[in-house]
C-alpha cells in the first residue's frame, strides 16, 4: 500500500511511526503488564512446530565473547543510540529504545556488568481472515513467528556489538535474562494500558527483544502516562512527513493475504517470459562454475580467492548475521519422497495449495511470492564440493523476494559499507522463510526443499523469470520487478506438494531497457554492456561481464561488495504513489518511457541522500573493527556513458569455458580472458536464433 507523502527528509533512526510527536515523562514508573495475546486458538497443523526449530537455533547465538579490541566509535553517545536505532529498524523491527539498566531489571543471580539495554519490539504479521488461503497453517502461530522474528533481530544486535568489541547479549521470551516488559516502557517503546503493554499507533500485537551491553548510550524517556498511544491529528493520520500513515492498516485489511501487497494481479502475464528462452539448447551447469565459487577455488587470481571469504561481511553488522545464514543450512530440507501425514486435511487442491503457500511467505515477511515450474534445465547439474550429479527431484519451485530497502539504499552509493549488509540481511530472512516453510510442508507429508544464497541446487534468475516475478533487465543477471525494481534478493523453495503455476510477465521493462543506459553508465567496473543483447547458453540476455563485476565486489577497497546498479535504475524508487503512477504511464503510454528515463536522472534519482545515511564505517580485519582506507561517495555522473561505450570490452563464459560438471574446489580453471571476449564478440543475436525458426515452446 503507498504512502502519499516521501520520507525522504525523515532521518532513518526514527523509524515509520510519529513517536517524536509523544509527550515524554522522565518520572514515568514501569508497571507490571503482560505481551498482547494471539488472536486465535493454536491448533496442530498450523507453523508453529517449524518456527519453534528455528527460534531455538537462533538462540544459541543470543551471547558470545565480543572481539578483542574495541572498534573507533564516536564518543558522542546520542551518535551511538541513533546508530542502534537504525540497525534495528534496518532489521525490520516495528519500535526501538534504549534505556539504562537497573539492579532489578536482572533475574539471574549474577548478572554481568552491563550498563544499558536497546529494547526493540517486532510487530505481529497480517493473517488471512478465517477460511481465506493459508488460515490453517497461520492462525495460532503469531506469538511463535513474531518470537523467531525477534530472536533472528536480538542475535544480529548483539553480535554486532561483539563485533564492535563491546561486552553483549541478546533477551528474547523464553531466554530472557531481564524483565523486558519493564525495559520496553522505561525505554519509550511501549505503555501499560490495563495490564497489557501497547505500542503506540498501532493495534496489532508484539514481541519484544532486547540486548543488554556495556557500550555507553543516551537513553530514551518514557511515554508520558497521560499520552493518548493514537493518532495525534489527521496530518499524523495520513502520514505528513513519511510517517506510516494510520489508515494503512485498515487498507491492508481489505486484501487478502495471499495477494501480498504489491498489485501483481495488475501485471500483463505471457505464456513465455519476453525474452526468448530455447529451452533445448541450455546446458545445465555445475556449481562449480559459479563466479564466487570459482574465486573460492583460485579461478580467477589469488587476491579474489583471499577476499571471496570476507568481501560481503566486512562490515560488522553483515559479519554479524553470519551464524544464522550459515547454520541454518543443515535445516534446508530434504530431496526424498515422504508420506503425506494428513495433518493439513485434503491437500489434491493445486491452486489453493499455491495460494495457501503464498499467505504463509507473506505473513513470514516476503515482500513477493511467485511460484513455476522447477524446470530440469534450472537445477544445476553438479555440486562443488565434491562433484557430484544433481538430479532434478520436485518439479514445484516457489520463488520469494525480500527488498533489500530503499531507505537505505537511498542514503548509500551502492557500493559502499553497508552493501553487503543489504545482501545478508535479505539473505538471511530468505532462509528463515523458505525453511520455515519447508519444514512445515515436510511435516503435513510433503518432500520440501530452501535453496537459499548459502546452498541452493537451482538457478534463482530462470526460477523468479518463469514466476512471474519480473522480466530480465539490463542489469542482465537480475530480474527486475516491477514494483520494487532490482533491490531484491531471492530465495526458493521446491516441492512435490500440487501448486498452480504462474505465468511470466511482461511490463515493457524490454523497451524501457532498450533505450536506458543508466545502470551501464553508472556502473563502476564497466560491466554491464551498452550494447544488445545476445544468446548465452539457449537464452537472450543483456549478458553482463561477470569477471569484472565479480572481482570488483570481492576486491572493493572502499565498500563491502556492490549493489550500484540497483541504486541507480530508475526502477529503484520509494513506494509512493506517485512512483506507482510512474510505473502505470510507463506500462500504458510507450511514448512516454524516453522522457520517464530522462525525468529519473533530472529529479536526481539514484543519488544519495544524506539525510538516510545511518551506519559507520567500519571494516572488520582479523577480527577486529577498524577505520577503513576510504568509503566510496559517488554519485550520478552523466558524462561518463559515451566513454565508457566506446571503451567497453567484454567477456562471457559459455559451457565450453567453465569448469566441467565433476570439478572439485580442489581444481584451479584459471579464467580465459580472451577466450571470454572472443566467445562474447561471436555471440549469436537473438534475431538470429529467432530466423533459425526456434521459438519458445
Amino acid at each position: 500500500m503507498s504512502r502519499l507523502f516521501s520520507n525522504r527528509d525523515r532521518s532513518f533512526d526514527m523509524g515509520d511511526l510519529p513517536t517524536e510527536r509523544l509527550p515524554r515523562d522522565a518520572a514515568a514508573r514501569a508497571l507490571p503488564a503482560r505481551l498482547p495475546a494471539d488472536g486465535h486458538a493454536g491448533s496442530t497443523h498450523n507453523i508453529d512446530a517449524a518456527l519453534a526449530e528455528y527460534r531455538a537455533l537462533f538462540c544459541q547465538y543470543l551471547e558470545g565473547e565480543p572481539a578483542r579490541a574495541r572498534a573507533p566509535l564516536p564518543e558522542d553517545t546520542t551518535t551511538r543510540s541513533r546508530n542502534l536505532k537504525a540497525s534495528a529498524y534496518f532489521l525490520d523491527a516495528t519500535l526501538a529504545g534504549v534505556c539504562r539498566l537497573e539492579a532489578g531489571d536482572w533475574t539471574v543471580d549474577t548478572p554481568p556488568a552491563h550498563t544499558h539495554a536497546l529494547v526493540f519490539a517486532v510487530e505481529f504479521g497480517r493473517e488471512p481472515r478465517a477460511g481465506e488461503p493459508g488460515a490453517e497453517w497461520i492462525h495460532g502461530s503469531n506469538v511463535a513467528r513474531t518470537n523467531a522474528r525477534a530472536a533472528e533481530v536480538a542475535v544480529v544486535l548483539a553480535g554486532y556489538m561483539r563485533a564492535l568489541g563491546f561486552a553483549a547479549r541478546g533477551h528474547v521470551a523464553g531466554a530472557s535474562q531481564v524483565g523486558m516488559e519493564a525495559l520496553a516502557q522505561r525505554a519509550g517503546v511501549a505503555r501499560a494500558v490495563d495490564g497489557v503493554l501497547a505500542l503506540p499507533f498501532t493495534r496489532c500485537g508484539f514481541a519484544l527483544g532486547v540486548v543488554t551491553t556495556d557500550l555507553e548510550l543516551a537513553a530514551d524517556l518514557p511515554i508520558a502516562p497521560e499520552a493518548s498511544l493514537d493518532w495525534p491529528d489527521n496530518d499524523a493520520y495520513m502520514g505528513k512527513g513519511g510517517t506510516r500513515p494510520g489508515w494503512q492498516a485498515a487498507e491492508e485489511a481489505t486484501r487478502p493475504l495471499h495477494l501480498g501487497r504489491y498489485p501483481m494481479e495488475t501485471i500483463r502475464r505471457v505464456p513465455e517470459p519476453t525474452t526468448l528462452v530455447l529451452r533445448d539448447e541450455i546446458t545445465r551447469m555445475s556449481k562449480r562454475a559459479d563466479l564466487f565459487t570459482r574465486a573460492l577455488a583460485g579461478d580467477l587470481g589469488e587476491k579474489p580467492k583471499v577476499e571471496r571469504m570476507r568481501f560481503a561481511t566486512k562490515h560488522p553488522l553483515a559479519l554479524a548475521m553470519t551464524p544464522l545464514i550459515r547454520n541454518m543450512v543443515p535445516l534446508q530440507g530434504t530431496r526424498e519422497p515422504l508420506v503425506p501425514t494428513g495433518l493439513g486435511g485434503d491437500l489434491s487442491d493445486a491452486r489453493r495449495n499455491a495460494e495457501s503457500i503464498k499467505a504463509l511467505a507473506y505473513f513470514l515477511g516476503a515482500d513477493l511470492a511467485g511460484i513455476c515450474e522447477a524446470e530440469p534445465w534450472m537445477y544445476y547439474s553438479h555440486d562443488a564440493e565434491e562433484g557430484k550429479p544433481i538430479a532434478a527431484y520436485h518439479r514445484h519451485c516457489v520463488v520469494m523476494l525480500i527488498d533489500q530497502g530503499f531507505e537505505t539504499m537511498e542514503g548509500a552509493s551502492g557500493d559502499d559499507w553497508i552493501s553487503g549488509a543489504q545482501s545478508m540481511r535479505a539473505y538471511m530472512r530468505g532462509a528463515l522463510i523458505a525453511g520455515v516453510m519447508s519444514a512445515h510442508l515436510r511435516r503435513l507429508g510433503y518432500s520440501a526443499r530452501a535453496h537459499t544464497n548459502a546452498h541452493s541446487e537451482v538457478l534463482h534468475i530462470p526460477a523468479a523469470l518463469m514466476a512471474g516475478l519480473g522480466e530480465l533487465s539490463r542489469i542482465g543477471e537480475l530480474v527486475l520487478n516491477p514494483f520494487i525494481g532490482p533491490r531484491s534478493k531471492s530465495v526458493l523453495l521446491t516441492t512435490d506438494l500440487p501448486l498452480a503455476f504462474d505465468q511470466p510477465i511482461d511490463f515493457g521493462l524490454q523497451a524501457v531497457c532498450n533505450m536506458c543506459f543508466k545502470c551501464a553508465r553508472e556502473c563502476p567496473c564497466n560491466a554491464i554492456p551498452f550494447g544488445p543483447k545476445v544468446m548465452f547458453n539457449g537464452y537472450e540476455i543483456w549478458k553482463p561481464d561477470v569477471e569484472k563485476c565479480g572481482k570488483y565486489r570481492l576486491t572493493n577497497m572502499k565498500g563491502s561488495a556492490c549493489g550500484r546498479c540497483m541504486k541507480t535504475c530508475p526502477y529503484n524508487r520509494e513506494g509512493l504513489v506517485e512512483s506507482d503512477r510512474l510505473l502505470e504511464l510507463s506500462i500504458r503510454v510507450p511514448a512516454a518511457r524516453r522522457a520517464l528515463v530522462d525525468y529519473d536522472d533530472a529529479s536526481g534519482g539514484g543519488a544519495r541522500n544524506t539525510v538516510k545515511r545511518w551506519w559507520f564505517d567500519l571494516e572488520v580485519v582479523d577480527g577486529v573493527c577498524v577505520t577503513p582506507r576510504g568509503a566510496n561517495q559517488r554519485d550520478l555522473d552523466l558524462s561518463r556513458g559515451d566513454k565508457l561505450a566506446r571503451e567497453q570490452k567484454l567477456a562471457f563464459f559459455p559451457p565450453h569455458l567453465q569448469p566441467a560438471g565433476g570439478t572439485t574446489l580442489a581444481t584451479t580453471v584459471p579464467v580465459d580472458r580472451a577466450a571470454g571476449q572472443k566467445a562474447y564478440a561471436e555471440a549469436e543475436r537473438p534475431a538470429a536464433a529467432r530466423r533459425r525458426g526456434k521459438t519458445n515452446p
